[in-house]
């Protein structure tokens, strides 16, 4: 296990987590050998958004003393008044369904505002008494980091843009990443995800990436498998289907991302998660399969390092990043970004322009011009 800077909540989060939903309905027996295994794998951050009581503690009581070693999300608005994973922004509802799980699970690490997806979702959470409600868990230490949960980069960015949050949980594959953000992905889930409406990498989620690393929120990843189409011969939007490592291997790819939340039910799920650090880079590489749709992605980088190795051993997909966020502000870069590149062991400004990485490049990025527009924007000559 490898644990990540999880934005700016200062906490470190285990790359890989776990998303408990699977668990829902199971006996405690399993609940508990999942629960378990995965703290003893490394993974230390749950995700539990389920409403339901007899879930909850059965999570805790499988925790028990090991509590200090979790981090919990817990999502505020989640309930099951009329069906199960039902959406409130009704106040005493909120506060009997989160303050039954504070009173499970005693605090929650990271206090999820639940499914802010449209404007009105957002109207109702920011323009009411709920964000009041939040801020003062926090206040109180019920909760110790406000974040939440979407799946539009729209609407999310509109959130992390109130300085409200220090993270959020997220919808990341590589073919949301596609899908135009006017799209509501589960108009897709059910068909064939949207595969004719793929035009490139949509512009609204490359900018809420940039967002998340100029404001240090940070990010965890749900639906990294695309409810399991990216993995389905039959329904992949690509020329053949991904595997779960090089579905995580590009949700961690992401900027800003600190952990993937993997679903698992049983003690092999878990194993064959975690299994994924011990895979070497060419069985996490997913560069070949997206780029059967190469021409959408044409020029632009998606962290997938196939132009390694570099003679001058520069970070090439590091830099790409951090150029990425730059251009967002680029007569302002973040004092935190700058830091970074210049943290850098190897730096644009070592560029040969020998171009061998241009030739291994699936996607045509102009990796030298890059190297060259990092060092404008980035290097001693520029300015703070």
């Amino acid at each position: 296990m490898y644990y990540n800077e999880l934005g700016k909540t200062g906490k470190k989060v285990s790359a890989i987590g776990l998303g408990c939903e699977n668990l829902d309905g199971k006996p405690y027996q399993q609940v508990s050998e999942v629960i378990n295994t995965a703290i003893d794998s490394g993974i230390n951050i749950f995700d539990v958004f389920m409403p339901g009581r007899e879930i909850r503690e059965n999570i805790a009581k499988a925790v028990g003393n090991r509590r200090d070693q979790v981090m919990i999300q817990g999502h505020i608005g989640s309930t099951d008044v009329n069906q199960q994973y039902d959406i409130s922004r009704d106040l005493p509802t909120v506060k009997k369904y989160f303050e039954d799980m504070l009173r499970i699970f005693g605090y929650i690490d990271y206090g999820m505002m639940f499914f802010i997806d449209t404007e009105k979702d957002y109207q109702d959470v920011f323009e009411t008494k709920f964000i009041d409600y939040v801020v003062r868990l926090k206040e109180k230490g019920d909760i110790r980091h406000i974040g939440f949960s979407s799946h539009n980069p729209v609407t999310a960015a509109k959130v992390i843009n109130t300085g409200i949050p220090e993270m959020m949980m997220f919808s990341i594959n590589p073919a949301f990443d596609m899908l135009p953000s006017e799209e509501s992905i589960f108009d897709h889930m059910e068909t064939d995800m949207g595969v004719k409406l793929y035009r490139g990498l949509d512009p609204k989620r490359a900018e809420l990436y940039r967002i998340c690393s100029a404001k240090q929120i940070g990010i965890t990843v749900m639906k990294s498998l695309g409810g399991g189409k990216l993995i389905s011969k039959e329904h992949t939007p690509f020329g053949q289907p991904l595997t779960v490592p090089q579905c995580i291997h590009y949700a961690l790819s992401r900027p800003s991302v600190g952990s993937v939340m993997v679903g698992a039910q049983t003690i092999e799920e878990v194993q064959s998660a975690v299994s994924y650090f011990d895979l070497d880079e060419e069985k996490k590489d997913y560069s070949q399969v997206i780029s059967t749709m190469r021409n959408d992605f044409q020029g632009n980088c998606v962290y997938c390092g196939h132009c390694q190795p570099c003679p001058s051993e520069i970070d090439i997909a590091a830099v790409n990043k951090y150029l990425d966020i730059a251009r967002l502000t680029p007569g302002q870069v973040p004092a935190s970004i700058r830091s970074h590149y210049n943290g850098l062991l190897h730096k644009g400004d070592e560029c040969i322009g020998c171009k061998s990485c241009e030739e291994r490049c699936p996607f045509g990025v102009p990796v030298v011009k890059n190297m060259e527009e990092a060092e404008r924007l980035f290097g001693d000559s520029a300015s703070v």
